[in-house]
């Protein structure tokens, strides 16, 4: 690894140095490929500043710490950095053995002809309202929307043949959501 270390309003010192260095050549064995980090410690008053920015591939790291000793600022730091860099590799792990979620994973939804029917199972957070919608004029639907059991109205529009919603502004009058394109 390739490792810049910078004192500021610190004397530098070989001991530190080389201490932070024995700490980030752990991290080869973590990394897939070469990695850059650079290394400032800095000492504002009784606070002992260590702050580091590891680059390596796609991952990007900004870490910061401090105490009243530089090397346990060293070791905070170089623990926070250690989390980091697993989770990222959790999330590749992740991401490269195909067990992505997504809304489509979560739900089944279908099209059939005129109606819309959208089926899920949420977390219990989450109220499920199955809609079947009806072709209708605007002006029907706006009828339909102030009988105001509903925040919104989705409704299929005769004329476009598409799916539009209803909904109320903050300011009182009424929106319409409709496909573009």
């Amino acid at each position: 690894m390739q490792t810049t270390v910078t004192f500021k309003k610190i004397d530098p010192s070989d001991a530190l140095k080389s201490y932070v260095g024995k700490k980030l050549d752990k991290f080869d064995k973590m990394l897939d490929s070469p990695a850059e980090a650079y290394v400032v410690l800095s000492v504002e008053k009784i606070r002992h500043i260590a702050e580091i920015t590891l680059t390596c591939d796609k991952l990007n790291i900004h870490a910061k710490e401090e105490s009243e000793s530089m090397y346990s600022s060293i070791d905070a730091l170089v623990d926070k950095v250690r989390v980091q860099i697993k989770k990222h590799k959790e999330k590749i792990k992740r991401h490269m053995s195909g067990k992505k979620q997504s809304l489509m994973d979560t739900a089944e939804f279908s099209h059939t002809g005129n109606a819309f029917a959208a089926e899920a199972v949420f977390s219990e957070d989450l109220v499920l309202e199955t809609i079947d919608t009806k072709p209708m004029d605007i002006d029907d639907a706006v009828v339909e929307f102030n009988t105001g059991r509903h925040a919104f109205f989705v409704f299929n529009n005769a004329r476009t043949e598409q799916l539009n919603v209803l909904y109320k502004h903050n300011n009182g009058k009424l929106g319409l959501i409709q496909p573009g394109g």
